[in-house]
């Protein structure tokens, strides 16, 4: 759940935004979010939401502005995120984590950002901070002398922030970003002698000195007119400097990187360059020889948390110097990895793509149990050396026994591994992923995002350098991170008879199944061709050597006990499939074991409804949902199919495939073994 007050006055949930209802409803919020952790007395709510004489009956309103409110915001799930609406006497007090509002999380990004002694640090802080704006702030408010106050202060330290921003590039030599920045605001707020300083001095080392002395004379006007006055010190010593410039023979200025700045250019023209080189095996990654970072990547290391590979440069914000070895999180590459070139292929051709001068982001999604954490990670290990200074590994939860993980806790890790002392680790999901984007803004990282229930639980983990690349994996099609973040799709199937039988052999030995094909075949229809299945199928027959392949088909043919049988210790189909429709609605879930009892596992809309007895539009939503998830799939147009092994679990409420189901059992991912 979270607050906005840096724009219109809004509540937003995982499923959306809130109703809050009339303005002064949305006063009474506003005024509790500037004021969070404190009781609010009644009477500054009734002088805030009337600025004429309040009526008689103002007390009983603002009772039922509040009393709505807090039944809006339970209905949004507030107890689940701390939050509490709470009557003392006379007086109210709204109780939440801070960094809920947006406004707190701007405070904390501006706060973190040093314009001047760390400027490449500063920029994509200020940024983000700037980002989380959405409008005039208080927007939807009532228009009283308290509230327009309150605006009129926020507006403030956003102004405050835009000038720290162009002060920022200004630093970095960056005259021309810092110019742009500052143009929009000073046309926006013509009487800000603060803010046009600043962007005369940016015109002027652009080398557009005519127009930073056009802006003086143009203020100085619009002061006199309408204010009366004279510039002040600030807006005269700008225009004194460009004129001391242009007497000394000065013009655009060279953009000189400050010292917290990144090497860019021929600065940065010993650092390590990626290549990719076609072998017998297809395109492999090697590093160019002769350079400062060295063509063996073993023994690249990260520097302190700022540091790129070349250890000499200390992190921002963490005031270490300490050196320590770039990270290697991957967890260990996948056991008998068969197959998936196309796939691998394609992940290729996304995560080294350098022509969009933009982070690689790849999702990789598809069914429970069809292999998307195995073909995630054997690509990471195939190109660790493009990523010199550092592979990043993180399971999200998403659909796992449990709560999802938090984006706060995963980036506590990340910036741990990357050298961020502890204490330096700022407290807020929004600072730490500020934080983040900023160290490695100029490394060459790999970052695999694991077990994605949503785009929103990503989004705060994903990079911001251009030489990195994120790799996600989920059984969700993540279409939020495809429409905000230009994420490119990369879908599992399962496999055909021939990969399927391929993997029985290479866990199994290859003449186990030579001696009977057809049953080879068998057991990977009977398994949906799901590797997880077909492993677990394998680990049944690894544990009976004596079993032919035939036995163990002819006993998956018992569709009660097939879900039981495809298990192994604490993996297995059943688990995986709970933890997707543990996802559900109760609608959904209703569809889902609708569309169960389907004999040929083929449908449409229309007969989907009459299946669960909803309406064609209720009926096409769930659909869409069940689709999104891989729960089935859809064909063509209107036509969906659910696989067996999905009808089996869902025929069964609770999940057990026959009396000698996997209940109980768990999975940390969708197959527990962390091979998806």
């Amino acid at each position: 759940m979270e607050f906005s007050l840096l724009g219109p006055i809004a509540v937003t949930t995982g499923s959306g935004e809130l109703s809050l209802g009339p303005a002064k409803r949305r006063s009474v919020l506003a005024l509790l979010l500037l004021q969070p952790n404190t009781t609010v007395p009644l009477e500054q709510l009734i002088d805030s939401l009337w600025e004429d004489e309040p009526p008689e009956h103002a007390r009983t309103v603002v009772q039922g502005h509040v009393s709505r409110l807090r039944a809006t915001l339970a209905e949004g799930g507030a107890q689940t995120f701390g939050i509490e609406l709470t009557t003392h006497g006379s007086a109210y007090l709204l109780r939440l984590p801070e960094e809920l509002i947006d406004a707190h999380r701007f405070g904390e990004l501006v706060t973190l950002a040093r314009p001047e002694a760390a400027p490449a640090d500063a920029v994509p802080l200020l940024r983000e901070a700037l980002g989380l704006w959405r409008g005039p702030a208080l927007t939807g408010t009532v228009t009283s002398p308290p509230f327009a106050a309150a605006a009129h202060a926020l507006e403030e330290r956003r102004l405050t922030a835009v000038e720290a921003l162009g002060r920022a590039h200004g630093t970095l030599g960056e005259h021309e970003q810092a110019a742009a920045i500052l143009y929009s605001a000073a046309v926006n707020h013509p009487l800000r002698e603060g803010l046009i300083a600043e962007l005369m001095r940016a015109l002027f080392r652009t080398g557009r000195q005519s127009d930073a002395l056009e802006w003086f004379h143009r203020t100085r006007r619009l002061l006199n007119e309408e204010l009366g006055v004279d510039p002040g010190e600030r807006l005269r010593g700008a225009y004194e400097e460009i004129l001391r410039a242009e007497a000394a023979g000065g013009g655009r200025t060279a953009a000189r990187p400050a010292a917290g700045a990144h090497r860019t250019g021929d600065d940065a023209k010993d650092a390590p360059a990626f290549h990719v080189k076609h072998g017998p095996g297809g395109p492999l990654p090697a590093q160019s020889t002769g350079t400062a970072g060295g063509s063996d990547t073993k023994g690249t290391s990260a520097g302190s948390a700022g540091g790129a590979g070349d250890g000499s440069r200390s992190g921002p914000g963490t005031g270490s110097g300490r050196a320590g070895a770039a990270p290697r999180l991957l967890p260990r590459a996948p056991a008998r990895f068969l197959g998936r070139e196309a796939q691998l292929s394609a992940l290729t051709e996304v995560l080294t793509d350098r022509t969009t001068g933009e982070s690689p982001l790849a999702v990789v999604a598809g069914p429970a149990g069809v292999g998307k954490t195995a073909c995630a990670v054997q690509w990471a290990h195939l190109y660790a050396s493009a990523f010199p200074d550092g592979q990043l590994f993180a399971d999200l939860r998403g659909f796992g026994e449990g709560d999802e993980a938090p984006p706060a806790e995963i980036l506590r890790d990340f910036l741990l591994a990357l050298g961020t002392p502890a204490e330096r680790v700022p407290g807020s999901a929004q600072a730490a992923s500020a934080l983040f984007r900023s160290l490695v803004s100029e490394r060459r990282l790999l970052v695999v995002l694991d077990n994605a229930r949503s785009s929103a639980q990503v989004r705060p983990l994903l990079p911001g350098g251009p030489h990195c690349a994120t790799v996600v994996t989920s059984r969700s099609r993540l279409d939020g991170l495809v429409a905000t973040d230009w994420a490119r799709p990369v879908g599992l199937q399962a496999l055909g008879h021939e990969e399927g039988a391929a993997l029985l052999g290479a866990m199994l030995g290859p003449e186990r199944v030579a001696e009977d094909p057809a049953a080879a075949r068998e057991l990977v229809d009977l398994c949906d061709g799901l590797p997880l299945a077909l492993r677990a199928a394998a680990a049944q027959l690894t544990a009976r050597p004596r079993w032919r392949l035939a036995r163990l088909a002819a006993a998956l043919r018992d569709e009660q006990r097939r879900l039981a049988l495809l298990s192994a210790e604490d993996t297995g189909m059943a688990a995986a499939l709970r933890m997707s429709v543990a996802r559900l609605s109760a609608d959904d879930a209703r569809l889902l074991r609708a569309l169960a009892t389907s004999a040929d596992g083929h449908l449409n809309a229309s007969v989907a409804a009459a299946l669960a007895g909803y309406d064609q539009e209720r009926t096409q939503d769930g659909l869409d949902r069940l689709a999104e998830m891989h729960l089935v799939d859809e064909e063509a147009t209107d036509v969906y199919t659910i696989s067996t092994l999905t009808q089996l679990f869902a025929r069964d409420e609770r999940g057990e495939g026959g009396k000698g189901g996997a209940e109980g059992r768990g999975v940390a991912g969708d197959e527990g073994e962390g091979r998806r």
